[in-house]
């Protein structure tokens, strides 16, 4: 290798320079480490490297090839000059866009900051023009007040006015030298809004810790301002009305007040209490507070929700005619629903279990004229009471069906005494007049008894002869209602909120619980949130009486309703509210004094009625169930059959009823108390049936009331204690006493009646007053034991224990036996 090649040795002279480092580690152990630190190398071009090549002559492509590293061609030289001539074109271009966007932003922040210092002069000046002005104000007053001194008081040395008159000479210098102050003092105050903050600054801690907020600096102006003019800086209090129930939680009455919780916590302790913000207070309590800080008190009660329900009085012109509401009543099977059926021509007997109704059916009926009547059929049956009072509650038409062939029966009785405590007017329809034994007549005398008298008897309840099997006569019934809804003038207003009663209500699987409604007065329509006894909802869909969907139900007509939270009692109201926590909070309400309610009834008061009860029911049997009912009605109606049955003995206690299918929540409830299930219209679901199954529950199904009550009874009948009858089978009479020894007193008797026996029971007669009462210990005819001694016969008795016998005596001889009682 020679030297002309533009190789070097390799070597570290002068390009690094060695070190010592001690490390430290832990325990006191160190290290002495040597280390070379690397200079960068700064390559300088020779003075002589820049020049051009004289003579104009083309310069070499790659340059002086002595200065030119070895292997590396002209044309790969020229290309490496050019990268770095473009690498420090685009290095020199970089940074002149930097310097401009220094220059720029150096630029918007000297404008952001004289735009906030100009701000800052104006919002001064205009406080130094507030002040000056107030000053001014200040000094003319003054001066006033000095005109009027010196007025009263002409009589002053004449020493004095020099210095009175050097006085507001020398005041316009303290007032200049105060607004210098002032300025100074704003202008260390805001300096941390000018936008810079210099390490001194930071370091000394004027600016340091928590910034106030732009809403604090507004007050703080404000307030500055307000003590420039010379006003008032408290802020005037506001006095409120609060609102004030039966108990009310502290956080929630400063909030009522608009007071600091904490304030109202202090009061509370002033006054004795140690409460915290959740803590419930009584009412008189939280008026003291009120009253302390300022308020006034509004007292509400918890009945106030309902306040939203208002009573609207209609307009007279408002008022359009509606259809009458007519209720059919009458004893079971006297054809109410087949009366109906032909006034329909449909069949809804032949779906009621046993050809006997058991709900309310609501139904629209339009007559050949036009004319749309709403007709309520509810149920003949004893149970069903409380159906027939509701069904004459909301009705405006009675139409009484009494057999011809049965007459005046007992729920035709109850039925008339239904009409007349709603004060409703009654049209008797004599229904079955095609029968053989028809006897229409003696109907219309029979009635006489219970104060109807028809136009026949020269009354004024109108009566019509029909026939449900031959349509006999229901033209005329119609007439008849028509006739009367006319005399009526029955009007409601549509343009209002809905209010209507629950006919029924039941639980429908897939549709949830469903009530049927008679709309009264208004409109209900699909989306109205409406709150009924101590449910709410959202009406989801309306279906008519013919199972179409409609949008809407005007006055008297009778609709389904979905969209229930809960299944209503039959016979609550039902209204339309504004908001869903209007309804929300009136049937919370209903529900909480509903269940005090129960409660209250519940408990006995005193420690002496909880003794008393409990001795009351040491001795009476109960039979527990649970009934489950397709629809309220007739659930209701079976509770209410339930606790008719049963006397001082044994009853039946209803433990729990609902409506909807038998769930395992029922059945676990009837193992706990051993009580049986009964579903009247309903089925258990599979795994209700195999939880019964496995803990022996016993579940019975009914579609027929009667049959539900009279198993009942049978069960109940067997919970009596026998009843212990006695017969008498004999008498005899004692004519001598004898003494046997082992045996003591034997006496000869003569059977003058009857039959004496051994296994019977004798009562000893004396003077015809009973002294004794036992079994005998012998029966001896003759020398032997006999089971028995016929009339007319002689024997020898002895009793069991007892030896007070005399001659003359009279022994009854008697039998017990032990007779099943029913209910």
């Amino acid at each position: 290798m020679s030297d002309s090649d533009g190789k070097k040795t390799l070597g570290l002279r002068g390009s690094a320079r060695p070190g010592n480092v001690k490390q430290s580690f832990s325990h006191g152990r160190t290290k002495n480490v040597v280390v070379e630190t690397k200079r960068k190398r700064v390559v300088v071009p020779k003075p002589g490297a820049a020049k051009p090549s004289t003579g104009g002559a083309k310069p070499a492509a790659g340059g002086d090839p002595s200065r030119r590293p070895a292997g590396i061609t002209d044309a790969e030289m020229e290309r490496r000059l050019k990268a770095v001539q473009a690498a420090k074109a685009r290095e020199a271009e970089e940074s002149a866009e930097r310097e401009a966007d220094e220059k720029a932003r150096a630029e918007d922040r000297e404008r952001r900051r004289a735009e906030l210092e100009a701000k800052e002069r104006e919002e001064r000046e205009r406080e130094e023009n507030l002040k000056a002005k107030a000053e001014e104000e200040e000094r003319k007053a003054r001066e006033a007040a000095a005109a009027a001194q010196a007025a009263a008081a002409p009589a002053e040395p004449a020493a004095a006015r020099p210095a009175a008159k050097q006085a507001p000479a020398q005041a316009p210098r303290k007032q200049e030298r105060d607004r210098e102050d002032t300025n100074k003092k704003n202008r260390g105050e805001d300096s941390r809004r000018s936008g810079k903050l210099t390490v001194n600054q930071a370091l000394a801690g004027g600016e340091g810790g928590r910034h106030r907020s732009m809403a604090a600096m507004k007050r703080k102006q404000e307030r500055a301002r307000k003590k420039a003019m010379g006003g008032s800086v408290e802020r005037e209090k506001v006095v409120r009305d609060v609102q004030l129930p039966e108990a009310i939680v502290v956080s929630e009455l400063a909030n009522r007040m608009a007071e600091r919780v904490g304030e109202v916590i202090k009061a509370l302790m002033t006054n004795g209490m140690m409460v915290t913000q959740n803590e419930t207070i009584d009412a008189d309590t939280a008026e003291l507070i009120i009253e302390e800080f300022g308020h006034k008190v509004v007292r509400v009660s918890d009945s106030d929700v309902e306040d939203v329900i208002k009573e609207v009085e209609d307009k007279p012109e408002e008022l359009m005619s509606r259809p009458p509401v007519i209720t059919i009543m009458g004893h079971v099977d006297h054809g109410k629903t087949s009366l109906l059926d032909a006034i329909r021509n449909a069949k809804v007997v032949a779906g009621e279990a046993g050809g006997i109704t058991q709900h309310i059916g609501a139904y629209q009926v339009k007559t050949d004229n036009g004319a749309v009547l709403t007709f309520l059929d509810t149920p003949g049956h004893a149970a069903f009471t409380s159906m027939r009072s509701r069904g004459a509650q909301v009705t405006d038409i009675v139409v009484l069906v009494v057999a011809a062939d049965d007459a005046v029966m007992p729920q035709t009785i109850e039925a008339i005494n239904h009409a007349k405590a709603a004060g409703v007017p009654m049209i008797v329809a004599i229904n079955k007049v095609d029968k053989p034994a028809a006897n229409a007549d003696k109907v219309r005398t029979d009635l006489l008894q219970h104060e109807v008298i028809v136009e026949k008897m020269s009354g004024d309840v109108q009566d019509v002869e029909v026939s449900a099997t031959t349509g006999q006569g229901l033209d005329q019934l119609l007439e008849a209602i028509a006739l009367q809804a006319e005399i009526l003038e029955l009007k409601a207003n549509p343009d209002r909120a809905a209010v209507g009663a629950v006919i029924e209500a039941q639980l429908d699987i897939g549709r949830g619980p469903v009530a049927t409604v008679l709309v009264q007065n208004g409109t209900l329509r699909q989306g109205d949130i409406f709150v009924v006894g101590e449910q709410y909802g959202k009406v989801r869909a309306l279906v008519d009486d013919q199972g179409n969907r409609v949008k809407e139900a005007g006055p008297s007509v009778p609709v389904e309703v979905l969209g229930l939270n809960g299944t209503p009692e039959a016979g609550d109201v039902l209204n339309v509210t504004d908001t869903e926590a209007q309804a929300r909070e009136i049937a919370e309400y209903r529900e909480k004094a509903a269940k005090d309610k129960r409660a209250a009834a519940g408990a006995a008061t005193t420690l002496e009625q909880l003794m008393a009860n409990a001795k009351a029911d040491e001795n009476v049997s109960e039979l527990p169930i649970l009934v489950k009912a397709d629809v309220q009605g007739s659930a209701e109606a079976i509770v209410q059959a339930m606790e008719k049955i049963g006397n001082d003995e044994v009853r039946v206690r209803v433990l729990h009823s609902g409506v909807g299918a038998i769930t395992e929540t029922d059945v676990g409830l009837a193992e706990a108390s051993g009580a049986p299930i009964m579903g009247f219209n309903v089925r258990a679901n599979a795994s209700a049936r195999n939880t019964a199954n496995q803990k022996g529950v016993e579940i019975r199904y009914y579609s027929v009331i009667y049959d539900l009550v009279d198993d009942v009874k049978a069960a109940a009948s067997g919970l009596l204690s026998n009843e212990i009858k006695e017969n008498f089978i004999g008498y005899a009479e004692i004519k001598e006493v004898f003494k046997v020894t082992g045996v003591g007193k034997v006496a000869g008797c003569l059977v003058t009646e009857g039959v004496a026996r051994r296994s019977a029971g004798v009562r000893l007669l004396r003077d015809n007053v009973v002294i004794h009462e036992g079994t005998l210990k012998t029966l001896k005819r003759f020398k032997d034991e006999v089971p028995e001694v016929q009339s007319g016969q002689e024997c020898g008795m002895a009793f069991e224990n007892y030896d007070d016998i005399r001659p003359g005596d009279v022994i009854e001889i008697f039998e017990r036996e032990e007779v099943e009682r029913n209910l």
